[in-house]
């Protein structure tokens, strides 16, 4: 049978596929169009497979708000080239429509799902299409979905390198939205992991402190003088040190602050390891617990949204709280924060280090 440009044409239109490759499905099917989309998507399987292995830590995020509804996703490609290729955003775009119209409760699931615009096939077929139609692997890491009666906004930065949802109970109106969406643009930006200090457990709160605790112990420079000026003589009388550190310490000794610039990194490890042996007599001492308190506070603002400042504060002392107070007189009613979602695209992935003299030096064969 001959193949003509219009079959070829047509298949493409339905596969998506590269146009030699639908020639050759149709010549291998003698012209049986059902039969040769069977073939591209076992020769898809097959494409997906061999890329499976190599590394997909690029791709986008990316947001989908509608009717109280919302989703957000990241898929990852091998290269950010492909990250911007129209084809591989606009499947991500109808991944996140899947999301929102699904009930799934991981990416196992929804990949087993009917494709929402292709109900003949599952979410997983079309991603092995798109996988030998775009040429790189590609992987739906992993998604989030947020209902509400309130107001959900979303941010998308970078082009798709982070990506934010944020949930809050507020009445639906345009001053609250937009004051939500700044907020998105803070959680982007500052990237806190609770939103207050009560959604701290115990326990997490306890490990903080014994990070600071262990984290300043061997920082001994940093400690209170009284603390430290005990340390160095157990170091000294102990014979911890070298004789040339002994000698660095008996001249340098009158100016602690200059003191670690000048002991070796021996030197410096010992002091730390007699403060950690000493740890118990430390967290007695009442001037050591408030520098301990102090740091977990710092961190605290730092990880809490509502304990962060304000990014775009005027005085730039604002903080997320004052400024959420203030929306919610504005309005007249209160706006509270629920939840937020952030994902941040390949976070936590090991990502490929690219050698282009090595690649192009392996294809000719040296």
């Amino acid at each position: 049978m001959t193949i003509t440009a219009a079959m070829v044409k047509e298949l493409r239109e339905l596969t998506g596929a590269g146009v030699m490759a639908c020639k050759n499905a149709l010549v291998e099917t003698d012209g049986n169009q059902e039969a040769a989309i069977e073939v591209l998507r076992k020769k898809g399987e097959a494409t997906a497979v061999k890329k499976s292995g190599r590394i997909a830590a690029e791709g986008i995020v990316y947001t989908l708000v509608e009717d109280g509804k919302a989703a957000i996703v990241e898929v990852n490609s091998e290269t950010d080239f492909v990250a911007k290729n129209e084809k591989f955003q606009t499947f991500v775009g109808n991944v996140a429509k899947q999301i929102v119209a699904s009930d799934a409760k991981d990416v196992e699931e929804l990949l087993g799902e009917a494709w929402i615009l292709d109900p003949a096939k599952t979410v997983k077929d079309e991603l092995v299409s798109q996988i030998a139609v775009i040429g790189e692997n590609m992987n739906i890491r992993r998604f989030e979905k947020l209902e509400s009666e309130g107001v959900i906004s979303s941010y998308i930065h970078a082009g798709g390198k982070i990506g934010v949802l944020v949930e809050a109970d507020a009445p639906a109106n345009d001053a609250v939205t937009a004051a939500i969406k700044t907020i998105a643009m803070q959680i982007a930006a500052m990237n806190p992991q609770y939103i207050s200090r009560n959604d701290i457990s115990a326990d997490e709160l306890a490990k903080m402190r014994e990070i600071t605790i262990d984290s300043a112990l061997n920082e001994p420079d940093t400690l209170p003088k009284p603390i430290l000026m005990n340390l160095l003589n157990k170091a000294v009388e102990s014979k911890a040190w070298s004789d040339e550190d002994i000698a660095i310490y008996e001249e340098k000794k009158s100016n602690l602050n200059y003191l670690f610039n000048f002991l070796s990194k021996e030197a410096k490890a010992a002091v730390a390891e007699i403060a950690m042996n000493d740890k118990a007599e430390i967290m007695e001492n009442k001037i050591f617990n408030g520098l301990v308190e102090g740091r977990v506070s710092k961190q605290l603002k730092e990880v809490c949204l509502l304990d962060q400042t304000y990014v775009m504060a005027a005085d730039g002392k604002q903080t997320v709280a004052k400024y959420l107070d203030e929306v919610s007189k504005e309005v007249g009613a209160t706006v509270a924060l629920k939840k937020f979602v952030r994902f941040e695209t390949g976070e936590g992935l090991e990502k490929k280090e690219e050698n282009f003299a090595e690649e192009v030096a392996a294809q000719m064969g040296n």
